[in-house]
């Protein structure tokens, strides 16, 4: 069965499979399937065989997946640290921003919470390259259906053109984030896999599991995430830890926020917070206090201007974020030592007098 690409003009693509006579549906023509090469199929083999042997739970299907798909299909970069099991860029995108393809452990142990059978319909959210869905693809069959949701309008035309030239199972389709409004979803989906941290479930995901399916991703902050497995039975959420996990944002647009952005700085504060917050308890006056200075944080009009070195230094005092922040500067520079290592900026000194440097080569007090 061929894959349907679902980059139509509306953006907005059903979940049902589409024909060609479909109005704004453009249906690639694919090319036959490649072989894994010699060299592939060589480390292919030697990272299962590791895989196994560090205990990591994978059954047949997902083994016969790893083994009939090509890494180097989906990245160009070299596959060494993929063999080692880390993760391999597939793509540095035009702001620099390198996304990778995850980790062999990590896909593996995806897979397997996944629970996947023939037939079933997953989404991705976030493409990963278009490896993972090809495994998925392999593992669900000809009656199965992948759709990757890449919010990203750069990753998602690089992985559209990574699968034009491979020839798939079943039906993969790749859309961005506007297709998630489409009304025809509801209740459409088996499985929803987040491929890259988020802090909360967006409200439509919540409409689309069907009875006894469920989403598994990373939640949290920039620092930690937990990995989740959220099912949908008898009309409630059901919710069950599977560790600790570290992966990058799903939106890279989030690698543009920083400081003085004050929802960066109130989410690395929130982050840094969870963190620290059994050694100083959950009552205590400094984690209320970051608690209420998170929340000014968030009351603050969105659109506030960037700092640059054109400001001079009564304007940077009087910016609304450091304004607030050395507000609060004589209990937050006690807690400083304890989570500056945690946040994405760096706090040396807050001062109130004017004719200290604030910026740039001027700036002591904040270094983004």
């Amino acid at each position: 069965m061929n894959l349907r690409s679902s980059l139509c003009k509306s953006n907005v693509i059903t979940p049902r499979p589409r024909t060609l006579a479909d109005r704004g549906s453009v249906v690639f023509k694919w090319t036959a399937a490649k072989g894994v090469s010699r060299d592939d199929m060589s480390g292919v083999i030697d990272l299962v065989q590791m895989l196994k042997k560090t205990g990591i739970p994978m059954n047949q299907g997902i083994i016969d997946a790893i083994l009939s798909t090509e890494p180097s299909d989906f990245t160009e970069f070299p596959l060494e640290s993929f063999w080692q099991d880390y993760p391999v860029p597939f793509l540095v995108t035009d702001s620099g921003v390198t996304k990778t393809i995850s980790a062999p452990h990590m896909i593996v142990t995806m897979l397997h919470h996944l629970e996947l059978r023939p037939g079933q319909h997953v989404v991705l959210m976030g493409s990963k390259g278009g490896y993972l869905a090809t495994l998925i693809d392999k593992i669900c069959g000809p009656a199965g259906k992948v759709t990757i949701i890449e919010p990203h309008r750069e990753v998602s035309a690089h992985t559209t053109k990574i699968l034009e030239g491979l020839q798939q199972i079943g039906i993969i389709r790749v859309m961005g984030n506007e297709a998630l409004d489409d009304p025809f979803w509801s209740r459409d989906v088996d499985r929803v896999l987040f491929t890259g941290s988020i802090r909360n479930m967006p409200s439509q995901i919540e409409l689309l599991i069907e009875e006894g399916g469920f989403v598994l991703g990373p939640f949290g902050g920039r620092v930690q995430q937990r990995l989740l497995k959220r099912e949908w039975q008898g009309g409630a959420w059901y919710e069950t830890d599977l560790g600790s996990v570290v992966f990058g944002p799903l939106d890279i647009s989030e690698y543009d926020r920083t400081f003085p952005d004050p929802e960066f700085i109130a989410d690395e504060f929130e982050d840094a917070l969870k963190l620290i917050e059994s050694l100083l308890g959950s009552g205590s006056e400094e984690v209320l206090k970051l608690e209420k200075l998170v929340q000014s944080l968030r009351d603050l009009p969105s659109g506030l201007p960037e700092i640059d070195e054109s400001y001079t230094d009564e304007e940077i005092i009087e910016h609304p974020v450091i304004e607030l922040l050395m507000t609060e500067s004589e209990w937050l520079i006690e807690l400083w030592p304890t989570f500056s290592r945690l946040v994405g900026f760096d706090l040396v000194e807050l001062t109130s007098e004017p004719e200290e440097a604030l910026f740039g080569k001027r700036h002591r007090d904040f270094v983004p």
